[in-house]
C-alpha cells in the first residue's frame, strides 16, 4: 500500500529512543515511503498541527549516525492521555482527519505503557470506522515494566549507568575510617528492575551495595532502621539502593511520609521523589550517623556516554521491525523482544496484540527478591547481557556531539 508514514515519541526519554526513531525512519525510507513525518511532542503535537517532514531534517548518513547517538526524544515528548472513545468521537475524528490530510497510512508511536494505550485506542477506533491506517507500537522505557516483551529498549543503558555509578559511589565511601551511609534513589515507579541493576556493581573489584529495596515488597521502616544499625557497627561505609516507588504497609509511598509537593500527570502518575532524603534524615536523627541521599533522577535516563551497544542495536531493530510488520499489513500490534538464547545471548523481534500490553505493569518476580534485602543471581543473570559492549559518542572538542534539534 502506497502512503506516508508518521512517527512520534512519548513518555520519558531514554539514551536510545532516537535509535528506534532512526530504525523507523531508515526502514520506511528503504521500503519506499513517500513521506515520513515526525510528530512534535507526540499525539498532542499532532492535534496541534505540530509535525515536520523528517526527510528535510535527516539528510545524510552522518545525520543518521549522530541521531542514533543523541539522547532524549529528538521529536519531543508528551504525557497526553487520549480519552475513551465512547463519548469522545470528535477527538478521534479530528486525529484521523489530520492523518488523512497528510495521506498517512502507517502510524508509529515509540513509548511505554501509556503510549501503548494511545496505540490501542487509535487502532480500535480505526477498526470501528474501517480505516486503512496501520498503527504500531515501538517499545521504550527505562523502567522495563512493559508486559510481554523480555525487556524494553532503554533499560539496558540505564542499568549500565546505574551499575557503573554505584561502583563509583562505593569507591568514594571507602576513603573514610568511620561509618557513613549513602542512600541512592533510583527510578522505576512501581517496578524494581532499575534498582535491581545496582546489584551488578558487585564483582571481584567491588563488594557491591549493601542493601537493595524494590517496590514489589512492602517496605518495613523499623526493619530497615535495624538493618542499617547492624551493618554500620562494622565501622565502614554502607551504600543502599532504593526504588523511588517503595511503599509502606498502608500503601503510601515512603516519600509521602514527609512534607512534599504532589504533582500528578495526565495518566494519574505521581511524581516520585524524596524517599532517600526522608530515610537519610531519619537515620541521621535517630542513629547519629553521617548519611547522604542521592537521587539519580533524570541523569539515569539519557546518559548516552554510557550507552550499551546491545541496547542501542535492539532499539534500532524494534523500530525497523515495526515498519516491516505494518508494511506487511499488521495493525494494533507492538513489537516485542523474545530471548531465544542465554549463552550466547540472543533476542529476536516479534509482534503482539497491543491489548495485552497497554496499561499493564510488568514487575520483578518475587522469587527474584531475597528475604535479606537483596536480589538473586537469577535477576543479575537476566540483566547482565543487556549492558554489554559500548557505542562511544562522536566527540567534538572533548564532548559528545548530538544532532541539533532545529524545529
Amino acid at each position: 500500500m502506497v502512503g506516508n508514514v508518521i512517527v512520534g515519541q512519548s513518555g520519558g526519554p531514554t539514551s536510545v529512543i532516537n535509535s528506534s526513531l532512526v530504525g523507523v525512519f531508515k526502514t520506511a525510507k528503504d521500503r519506499g515511503a513517500k513521506k515520513i513525518y515526525g510528530m512534535l511532542h507526540g499525539i498532542k503535537g499532532l492535534l496541534d498541527d505540530q509535525y515536520v517532514d523528517l526527510c528535510e531534517k535527516i539528510r545524510t548518513d552522518i545525520d543518521i549516525d549522530l541521531l542514533k547517538r543523541t539522547p532524549s526524544s529528538y521529536l519531543g515528548s508528551c504525557r497526553y492521555k487520549l480519552p475513551e472513545i465512547e463519548g469522545n468521537e470528535a477527538t478521534y475524528q479530528k486525529i484521523f482527519a489530520k492523518l488523512e490530510f497528510l495521506d498517512v497510512k502507517y502510524f508509529f508511536y515509540i513509548g511505554g505503557n501509556d503510549s501503548m494505550d494511545t496505540i490501542k485506542k487509535l487502532s480500535d477506533y480505526g477498526t470501528m470506522v474501517n480505516s486503512d491506517i496501520h498503527f504500531m507500537g515501538v517499545p521504550k522505557t527505562i523502567d522495563n515494566d512493559l508486559a510481554v516483551t523480555d525487556h524494553t529498549p532503554g533499560f539496558g543503558s540505564a542499568a549500565k549507568y546505574i551499575a557503573a555509578t554505584m561502583k563509583e559511589i562505593i569507591r568514594d565511601g571507602l576513603v573514610y575510617d568511620y561509618p557513613t551511609i549513602t542512600i541512592v534513589e533510583i527510578m522505576g515507579r512501581n517496578a524494581g528492575w532499575l534498582t535491581a541493576a545496582s546489584a551488578l556493581a558487585k564483582g571481584e573489584d567491588c563488594e557491591g551495595v549493601d542493601m537493595i529495596y524494590l517496590p514489589e515488597k512492602v517496605f518495613d521502616i523499623d526493619k530497615f532502621m535495624e538493618h542499617v544499625r547492624k551493618v554500620s557497627v562494622a565501622g565502614r561505609s554502607v551504600v543502599i539502593a532504593i526504588s523511588e516507588g517503595i511503599k509502606v504497609a498502608d500503601g503510601r509511598y515512603v516519600f509521602e511520609l514527609s512534607d512534599h509537593v504532589e504533582f500528578v500527570d495526565a495518566f494519574g502518575h505521581k511524581q516520585l521523589a524524596g524517599s532517600a532524603k526522608f530515610l537519610a534524615n531519619k537515620i541521621g536523627a535517630e542513629l547519629g550517623i553521617k548519611t547522604r541521599a542521592i537521587e539519580l533522577s533524570t541523569m539515569q535516563r539519557c546518559a548516552a556516554h554510557m550507552t550499551s551497544r546491545t541496547d542501542i542495536t535492539e532499539a534500532f531493530n524494534v523500530g525497523g521491525a515495526a515498519v516491516k510488520a505494518a508494511f506487511e499489513g499488521e495493525t494494533g500490534r507492538v513489537v516485542v523482544l523474545k530471548r531465544i538464547s542465554e549463552d550466547p545471548y540472543m533476542c529476536i523481534t516479534e509482534t503482539h496484540d497491543v491489548h495485552d500490553i497497554a496499561n499493564v505493569e510488568k514487575k520483578v518476580p518475587l522469587e527474584w527478591i531475597t528475604d535479606d534485602d537483596y536480589v538473586t543471581e537469577e535477576l543479575v543473570h537476566y540483566i547482565r547481557p543487556l549492558i554489554q559492549a559500548e557505542l562511544s559518542p562522536i566527540m567534538v572538542d572533548g564532548l559528545p556531539h548530538h544532532l541539533n534539534v532545529n524545529f
